[in-house]
């Protein structure tokens, strides 16, 4: 498909923002789901016919994407060649020490659940992580309106956060199996 726009801020018309208008975002979805609905392509040749359900396809991830905040960050991050696959990225040293902490204490737990020690540690990583989803929106609110040169910086400390926030996860699972198992 010749015609198939970069992207799915352009596809939507919008500019790469990690907070677009979801009215916006909506809008489209439904103009282009009728633009590109299979039905009105059926007495078209099956060329034509393919090519509108790969519309309408890209349509449909394209607006899983947009209205999703963590799905977005992934995809502007891709976009913006930030992530790369099988990349190492090394976390700082200063996350990776606070972790250990939280990591030895989840060592602790597998000899033996101590709810209070389990609530704890739940507590302190909802802390991290609130810390750091602030930090993102004040990055993503600079990144959407700033220009091109220090869109570069800031989508460096994005991906950042989006590492951290991963390793996080991992915590997370850890601490719901503590919590289902015990």
């Amino acid at each position: 498909m010749a015609n198939e726009p970069l992207n799915y801020f352009e596809l939507y018309e919008l500019p790469v923002s990690f907070n677009p208008d979801q009215k916006l975002v909506k809008q489209k979805f439904y103009q282009l789901s009728k633009q590109f609905h299979p039905d009105f392509y059926i007495n078209e040749g099956q060329e034509k016919q393919d090519e509108v359900l790969e519309l309408s396809t890209v349509n449909n991830k394209a607006f899983q994407v947009l209205k999703d905040p963590q799905k977005r960050l992934h995809y502007i991050l891709e976009l913006k060649d930030q992530l790369v696959e099988g990349e190492n990225y090394a976390l700082p040293q200063s996350f990776l020490m606070e972790m250990m902490d939280v990591n030895e204490a989840l060592m602790e737990l597998e000899f033996g659940t101590d709810p209070e020690k389990l609530a704890e540690l739940k507590n302190q990583t909802a802390e991290i992580e609130d810390a750091l989803n602030k930090e993102l929106t004040a990055l993503a609110s600079s990144f959407d309106n700033s220009g091109a040169a220090e869109q570069e910086n800031v989508l460096k400390a994005i991906k950042d956060i989006y590492y951290r926030n991963k390793y996080l996860l991992r915590i997370r699972d850890s601490l719901n199996k503590f919590a289902t198992n015990g």
